[in-house]
């Protein structure tokens, strides 16, 4: 029975991913697929610092290898890592796929608020890749897959936003009554 229900789910969400269409963010100044935006967060950069240090060694599995720049002093943690994709197949199976997001994760600390930019989002290829070829139904190369792609790296994206600000929250500090 949860073969079944895992199967059912699986298919059901194979035919959600390629029915709608991808929505992703793109900066106006860049062109590039890019999330960003500014929290209000109580802290000062140290404390912001260390509390986002906190929540990339509880994300990442390879925390010391995702993170490429890591300056206290300038409040900067530069993260690249990358997003397994999944296929769907022709029977409505959905299987993990060779195709690998790489993106590049920006965040910066100032008094009382933190910045998120995640950007350079590139297919792991032969050559860089950018995304944003996937969002152009015109290029000769163009599949329909890329939409479903599309899809996952905005819903992992918004999982891992959703996740940093609630690893940047002040923790409450319990006495130590004993």
């Amino acid at each position: 029975m949860r073969a079944f229900t895992i199967t059912l789910f699986l298919t059901i969400f194979g035919f959600f991913l390629y029915s709608q269409k991808a929505k992703v963010p793109i900066n106006d100044d860049t062109g590039l697929i890019t999330w960003q935006a500014v929290v209000e967060q109580k802290g000062d950069p140290l404390s912001l610092y260390n509390r986002c240090i906190e929540w990339i060694n509880s994300q990442y599995k390879n925390s010391q290898e995702a993170t490429k720049v890591r300056k206290p002093e300038e409040g900067l943690i530069v993260i690249n890592h990358g997003i397994r994709l999944y296929d769907t197949l022709d029977d409505g199976a959905i299987v993990l796929s060779n195709t690998v997001v790489n993106y590049v994760l920006r965040l910066e600390f100032k008094e009382n608020r933190y910045r998120y930019t995640f950007t350079d989002f590139t297919m792991k290829a032969m050559s860089r890749y950018p995304l944003e070829r996937w969002l152009d139904e015109n290029d000769p190369t163009w599949s329909p897959k890329w939409n479903g792609y599309l899809i996952q790296v905005n819903a992992e994206v918004s999982r891992l936003i959703k996740s940093l600000k609630e690893g940047m929250k002040e923790k409450a500090v319990k006495p130590d009554e004993w």
